[in-house]
């Protein structure tokens, strides 16, 4: 059985020696001293590594089953999330006025990680309840925050997001479910939902369901979609739970991976709901969220590489198999073990690089989430506006790039179930489909990010890239090995900016056919910028006597291999960005 440690240390580098919390003027984070989220940390990584980590294969191999319209969680799900309520985990960073925690989201996206990497289908349940709850927070009436928001921080009850059909998906504007307004002010909700997660389970007393419908005679198409928040049971004036309304789960999807998490098909036929902010603005509403949903999908990403990577190091530096070209390196035995050779360090290093990079650029992607939220700083939410995309398409990507060298490190074994690694590349593949497919994720990115507002987001961050690179050419040690090559990955960067705006004005298929592999240059560039940033952190480290020398020159060795091996990719994809649409859209749809 596979096992797992979270990287609490690597944290804790990331918010004090990167991003020096505790000094920061964001609100909230000067509390964030080492001691206060070491405890956090490391209380956080005992639940994971102790009490959902051992359940995720039990949820892989159980799943879930419908039982006369109950569906039931894997054994010991139940147990879990009630000790998760009861530590207050749920709603960490959420309004204490509303029964949360108050935390940074910073410190939430820290502690979502080690939960997603330990057992990514349960931590899928805690993850809707933040989502559900937050939207109700911003767009809900006093009377819906005060009779919903506060039972699902404290995991008394949970929450969904309801937007998929069968007939749409991505085009929400094609949505059909009814809302017909009743003399009391509530409506009627009628129609099918699809592919909702956590739709129904035993793990809370109470469902408490966001769902998109159109009331009769609104606008056409996405301008008259609405809200609404429609609960498994009506709550009551004194907040005990009432009738049951009507809505029920008409199946369970038979899925690849998280199968420890309900994927349910919802019927709702004529289940009571209240309009939530206002009528033909849900999208709007929906979107409160976006930001922070996507960005938790990124974190997905790479958490299930971290634990496959972490798996197979254990593999490489135990497995005895052929000997090392320069000299036997362990004599006395019947072989070396695997990690000795070049193409099985190529191979951890790839991941090893990644996911450390990655997890540097979600936490900064929180940081901004914080100081826009906490500070009203609209630089800092048009800034994590335009990366997200990027988090979410690339990240998702790479993590599950990742989980596949994992098993392959493992060679025949990583093939096994026995071995583990092959639930992690199946759970890991939904990441790059939910919450907006790669390519969405992409078209959304050239179509509307970048050029929101006359470019002047993604101008910044060339401004941010540059600062940092004239803050640090008096450091020979980072010229080289760090600031050149970030330098020229951020020209082919601009240079594939410049083709889209001299090209895709011309004719909008040469921007839209390049789109996802721009997606990944600035993928590239945005964890080549963050490794520079790590790089020079450890060396100041190092500069001031750290303690841990040896984790300092790890991270970077382990940024120079980034920076060499990986970041060079950059060139490959603004040539395919550059070559245009004609290739692309040459062959007739009727030719395939």
């Amino acid at each position: 059985m596979p096992a797992y440690t979270p990287p609490v240390k690597d944290q804790q580098f990331l918010l004090h020696d990167l991003f020096k919390v505790s000094e920061s003027d964001i609100p909230g984070y000067k509390d964030l001293d080492r001691s206060f989220t070491a405890a956090v940390l490391e209380e956080a990584g005992k639940i994971a590594a102790n009490v959902l980590q051992p359940l995720n294969v039990v949820g892989d191999m159980q799943g879930c089953s419908l039982e006369n319209g109950v569906v039931r969680t894997p054994d010991g799900f139940k147990t879990a999330w009630d000790e998760m309520a009861n530590g207050g985990w749920m709603g960490l960073a959420a309004d204490p006025e509303l029964g949360g925690q108050g935390m940074p989201y910073l410190l939430n996206t820290a502690v979502g990680e080690f939960f997603s990497s330990a057992n990514m289908a349960f931590q899928m349940y805690a993850g809707l309840v933040q989502g559900a709850a937050l939207t109700l927070a911003a767009h809900g009436s006093d009377e819906q925050k005060a009779t919903y928001v506060p039972s699902m921080h404290e995991g008394r009850w949970s929450g969904t997001m309801n937007l998929t059909e069968p007939h749409c998906g991505t085009d929400l504007g094609l949505i059909r479910t009814k809302a017909e307004p009743q003399d009391d002010g509530s409506y009627r909700i009628s129609g099918q939902k699809i592919w909702i997660s956590g739709g129904e389970h035993d793990l809370v007393e109470n469902i408490v369901h966001l769902v998109l419908a159109r009331i009769p005679d609104g606008p056409e198409g996405i301008k008259g979609i609405s809200l609404f928040v429609v609960p498994k049971f009506l709550p009551n004036e004194d907040g005990s739970l009432g009738e049951r309304n009507r809505l029920s789960c008409g199946g369970l999807e038979e899925k690849m991976g998280i199968h420890g998490n309900a994927t349910c098909v919802m019927n709702y036929d004529g289940a009571t709901g209240w309009l939530v902010g206002e009528m033909h603005k849900g999208m709007r509403a929906m979107f409160t969220m976006m930001n922070e949903a996507r960005l938790s999908v990124a974190l997905q990403g790479y958490a299930q590489a971290e634990i496959a990577y972490q798996n197979a190091v254990v593999f490489a530096r135990e497995r005895l198999q052929g000997r090392d070209v320069t000299g036997a390196k362990n004599p006395d035995g019947p072989a070396d073990p695997v990690i000795v050779h070049p193409d099985v360090r190529r191979n951890l290093l790839d991941q090893k690089s990644f996911i450390e990079g990655a997890r540097a650029l979600a936490f900064w992607g929180a940081e901004m989430i914080d100081r826009a939220r906490r500070k009203g700083d609209e630089e800092a939410e048009a800034m994590v506006s335009l990366l997200i995309p990027v988090m979410k398409g690339f990240l998702t990507d790479k993590g599950f790039e990742a989980c596949v060298l994992a098993q392959q490190a493992l060679g025949g074994s990583g093939f096994t179930r026995e071995a583990g690694i092959e639930q992690f590349v199946r759970d890991a593949r939904i990441a790059m489909i939910y919450e907006g497919t790669n390519g969405i994720q992409s078209l959304d990115l050239v179509g509307r990010k970048l050029p929101a507002k006359g470019g002047k987001a993604i101008m910044s961050f060339f401004e941010l890239v540059k600062g940092f690179i004239r803050e640090s050419e008096g450091n020979e040690a980072l010229k080289a090995g760090f600031l050149d090559p970030l330098k020229a990955a951020s020209k082919d960067l601009q240079a594939a900016g410049m083709y889209f705006l001299q090209e895709g004005s011309k004719n909008p298929l040469h921007a839209l056919a390049g789109s996802y592999d721009f997606m990944h240059l600035f993928g590239h560039v945005s964890l080549g910028f963050m490794w520079a940033r790590m790089a020079r952190a450890s060396m100041e480290a190092l500069e001031l006597g750290a303690e841990d020398a040896e984790y300092y020159e790890t991270k970077i060795m382990t940024g120079r291999y980034y920076m060499s091996r990986q970041l060079p990719a950059t060139g490959l994809h603004l040539a395919r960005i550059t070559s245009g649409a004609d290739s692309v859209m040459g062959l007739g749809a009727e030719s395939f």
